[in-house]
């Protein structure tokens, strides 16, 4: 009886990432023209919890008003929050500020490329400091951000609530032990695109996955069990009433604590329901989603008037509060909540502007 031909055992995981990765995946990223660690650094705080798509656009912004990071260090913060609208996730902007400024001060304003100094600066945690030092110096590091998660978990077949110790411990050391001795750029971009663009979290492309032979979630049917979930608690909701007091054009705000929610931008003023002035204008209540509550806005309109401050009835405004009188023209470039931005703008009273200078108090 004739022997069954032994199937050839598949190349090494790393090596069948990289072969996938210099014919299919992503090469035209502006970020991947140059292995220059600041930008490297953008591109991975901006991708963090962001689909590339949406940081593309913000990712050329930034690099045009801040081609360096002395450029950003030397940036008002406001400057720095302004640009970042709407991408969300405030904190990432503050840390990147306050990591550029360490570099100017701890580096001598040359950004550092090896794991361990970037590592220990704000904002930079264990995946994002390995994807820069790997991109900017070729140190052999392995990543996990959320997509490579799912990449790891499926072909070790590695269950449970990827946020535990015990479970990202074990995908840290899947993760590493499938590094390449060499080719670690390719590499780590392979399994960034990997995950992006073929072991999708629904739906994914296992016909055209380069290691899906010896998959564990593909070849013991376990596709949607992993990665395992995180039990998700009920989602909370929180309300508030914004108040958009407009006097001679111009729009009060308020600087918002940090940290916090969209903290240190500029923001409409917020009141309890019970303290809305008598007169005020209801105007459509509208939602935003936040991570872990959905945030209820009910605004309101308030007739300007020379001391339209005082008619806001803020009383919880004290007088060291920051706040600034900005003339409407000046909405769509300040460094404003995307929601509120969006309802100042869709007020149409873009036209209202003077012609004078924004008045502040900080």
């Amino acid at each position: 009886m004739p022997s069954r031909k032994k199937q050839p055992s598949p190349a090494p995981f790393a090596t069948r990432v990289v072969r996938w990765q210099r014919v299919h995946g992503r090469h035209g990223l502006p970020w991947q023209a140059s292995a220059d660690a600041y930008r490297r650094w953008l591109s991975e705080v901006m991708l963090q919890q962001t689909q590339v798509a949406a940081v593309i656009p913000y990712f050329e912004r930034f690099l045009g008003r801040f081609p360096d990071v002395a450029a950003l260090a030397g940036a008002p913060e406001d400057d720095v929050l302004a640009l970042w609208s709407g991408l969300g996730y405030y904190a990432r902007a503050r840390n990147l500020h306050r990591a550029a400024r360490e570099v100017m001060d701890r580096f001598a304003g040359v950004f550092p490329v090896r794991f361990d100094e970037l590592i220990t600066l704000p904002g930079v945690g264990r995946s994002t400091a390995a994807a820069i030092a790997a991109f900017a110096s070729g140190e052999r590091r392995a990543i996990l951000d959320g997509n490579v998660k799912r990449v790891v978990a499926r072909h070790a077949g590695i269950g449970g609530d990827p946020s535990t110790g015990a479970v990202l411990e074990a995908l840290w050391d899947a993760a590493e032990a499938r590094l390449p001795a060499r080719g670690i750029e390719a590499y780590t971009q392979g399994m960034m695109d990997l995950g992006a663009t073929v072991c999708l979290a629904r739906n994914p492309r296992c016909d055209a996955c380069p290691v899906r032979a010896d998959c564990v979630a593909a070849n013991e049917d376990r596709i949607a069990e992993l990665p395992g979930r995180k039990k998700r608690a009920e989602r909370k909701r929180r309300s508030t009433a914004m108040l958009v007091a407009i006097s001679k054009g111009e729009v009060l705000l308020v600087k918002r604590p940090s940290p916090g929610i969209w903290g240190g931008l500029w923001s409409l003023p917020e009141v309890e329901a019970s303290e809305v002035p008598k007169g005020a204008i209801a105007l459509p209540p509208f939602e935003h989603a936040f991570t872990h509550f959905t945030l209820e806005i009910s605004p309101y309109r308030i007739k300007g008037s020379d001391s339209f401050i005082r008619a806001t009835g803020l009383s919880r405004m004290k007088e060291s509060d920051p706040f600034i009188q900005l003339p409407i023209s000046e909405v769509d470039s300040a460094a404003l909540p995307a929601p509120v931005k969006k309802l100042l703008l869709e007020l149409g009273a873009a036209t209202e502007a003077p012609a004078r200078s924004t008045r502040s108090r900080k």
